[in-house]
Parts: C-alpha cells; sequence; structure tokens
C-alpha cells in the first residue's frame, strides 16, 4: 500500500502558452468561458475580464498564487487541528502541491463520476466512512496501478496483504483488479485498524505503513493521534495529502477545475454472466458473448490469462458489455 504520485500537466496553445491560473479567494476565470484564466500584463497585475493588457504577449508571464486554506476541515467526521501551526503547515504543502496538478486532477474528476458510486456503496456496506474514497484516489489516482514495491490495483495492495484479507491472488486470477473486492478487503484492513487503535485517521495512516509500523511509533511516543506522532516521511505527509484531495475534489471550481457533466466519463452499461466451469479461450468466451477478448480484459482486469480455472463447487462473475 503506496502512494503513487501523480504527474503534472501544462497547457499549450499555438506554440504560446497564455493561460494563466491565479488562487486568491478561489481562480480568476470569466463564467462566459471565453477567458477562463486572468491574464498578468507586464506590470504584473492581473488583468480583468474585458480589459485589455498594456503589454503586449511577449511580456505576459506566469503569476502562481498559493491557494487559501479551509477554515476547517475533517476527515471521517474527526477534525483536524487547524489551530495548530504545524498541521496547518502541513495541510498548506499538500495543498499547494495538488492544486497544481492540472492534468492529472482533471482526469481524476473525470474518473470520479465512474468509479466513486462504486466506492461509496462497498464502503457504506461495509460500515466504512465514505472519505475513504479519497484514500483510494491517493493511493491510485482510482486507477489500476503498479507501485515499484509491486502494489496493485486500486487500493494498492501487496501480494501476502491481498491474500490476508481475503483476496484471491493467481496466475489467472488477481482481485486486487477487482475494484468491489479489493474495496472489501480495504474495508477489512480499515476496520481491524480503526479496532485497533481507536480513530480513522490513525486507520487511514495504518494504511500507509502498516499496523505494525504505527504500533511501533505509536508505543515509542506514548500517543495514538496521528497529529501527535512523529512518522516516515511518506506517512507524515499521507494524511495532508488526503485531506487536500478531499478539499479539491469537493470544490474544484473554487480550486479552478472548470469540468461540466458532458466531460466526465459515464458509467459503462454492463450484464453479469456467472461462470461455473473452466473457460478454456476467453477469447473465444468473448465472442460466444458477443464482444472483443480486449473488452472482457477492460471490464474484467482481475482475468490475468488466456483462460480461466474454475474449482468445483465455485464461481465468478463476468462482467460483458450490454
Amino acid at each position: 500500500m503506496r502512494i503513487i504520485g501523480i504527474f503534472t500537466a501544462g497547457i499549450l496553445a499555438g506554440g504560446l502558452i497564455i493561460a494563466a491560473i491565479a488562487f486568491n479567494n478561489g481562480p480568476v476565470f470569466s463564467k462566459s468561458g471565453t477567458n477562463r484564466a486572468g491574464l498578468v500584463g507586464g506590470s504584473g497585475d492581473l488583468v480583468a475580464d474585458g480589459a485589455s493588457a498594456s503589454a503586449g504577449p511577449s511580456d505576459w508571464e506566469y503569476r502562481w498564487l498559493p491557494p487559501k486554506l479551509p477554515e476547517e476541515i475533517d476527515f471521517a467526521g474527526e477534525k483536524t487541528p487547524l489551530d495548530r501551526w504545524e498541521v496547518r503547515e502541513r495541510l498548506d504543502r499538500e495543498l499547494l502541491v495538488n492544486s497544481y496538478l492540472h492534468g492529472s486532477t482533471l482526469y481524476v474528476l473525470k474518473l470520479a463520476n465512474r468509479i466513486f458510486p462504486v466506492l461509496e456503496e462497498r464502503l457504506k456496506a461495509n460500515g466504512i466512512p465514505e472519505d475513504f474514497k479519497y484514500l483510494c484516489v491517493a493511493e491510485s489516482a482510482l486507477q489500476n496501478l503498479r507501485s515499484p514495491a509491486g502494489a496493485l490495483g486500486y487500493w494498492q495492495f501487496l501480494n501476502t496483504t491481498g491474500k490476508e484479507y481475503g483476496l484471491e491472488i493467481s496466475n489467472q486470477v488477481d482481485e486486487r483488479y477487482h475494484l468491489e473486492k479489493a474495496t472489501d478487503a480495504a474495508c477489512r484492513y480499515l476496520k481491524s485498524a480503526y479496532n485497533r487503535f481507536g480513530s480513522w485517521t490513525a486507520a487511514a495512516a495504518s494504511y500507509n505503513c502498516g499496523l505494525g509500523g504505527y504500533s511501533r511509533f505509536s508505543s515509542h511516543q506514548g500517543s495514538r493521534d496521528y497529529y501527535d506522532l512523529l512518522l516516515p516521511e511518506e506517512t507524515n505527509r499521507y494524511i495532508f495529502r488526503i485531506l487536500a484531495l478531499k478539499y479539491i475534489l469537493e470544490n474544484p471550481e473554487r480550486s479552478g477545475f472548470i469540468i461540466t457533466e458532458e466531460d466526465v466519463y459515464q458509467p459503462i452499461p454492463t450484464r453479469k454472466v456467472e461462470v461455473t466451469s473452466s473457460i478454456e479461450s476467453l477469447v473465444d468466451f468473448a465472442r460466444s458473448q458477443g464482444t472483443t477478448y480486449k473488452i472482457l480484459k477492460t471490464l474484467n482486469p482481475w482475468l490475468r490469462a488466456h483462460s480461466l480455472t474454475v474449482r468445483p463447487g465455485h464461481s465468478y462473475t463476468i462482467l460483458i458489455p450490454r
């Protein structure tokens, strides 16, 4: 379970960069959509919508302003102590960094329309606070990724940890790539962590450094409170990264991300086929279901081979496009 870095993207138009994003109580942009970002003139002043810059294009420069911190924020109903200077500065760092990951954040916003309803349904069914969907964003940017350490899927399970929490992992089936089943496994972990540490914030932090790791730091420093502990750098930043993602994704326009209903990815209509006997060729199976091997594997990324062995008394549910 590791944080997956999200990559930055630039904006290029006709070989000349002319857009500037400014954060000062929100981005400067036109409601008409004709000028979504305030342009900066040679004097350094923002040019208001409808006004003309006194300087020519060769004098335009970027002006990057830090986003303002929210007055209050919480994770899973547990209030973040923003009255503490070091807590404010740690959140400020992650909000600043993640506010300027333009391309990847827009992609997450597109994916969220498809992925979040599934996460929310499974989190609710397992009694886990909805805010943990932002932990999934921090882990994988809502994609089936592989980390350098070998953690896989939306929730970034290592092989041994995935098996420990009930996922089937073999050369033919890897349920770390199964959104619903991997979410259920993450919920089992988070429940055990909550029961051990007594807070959802600590449970989320332990998802990054492990139950044993969090316990050792907690015992040594005499506290279970995440905000009181000195942890490895990645875990020190982990909750604040999640909080920053929560704030940005819940307030996209406030953070300068303009996206419409037409922009987002819609859920894919599918039907379920229950398989109770082995499939020698998934290519032939896909054709028999009126689809292609490519689409079959895209909708069922947990299928990792060209065939599927089904043990007696066992079954698998495969998604087929409608």
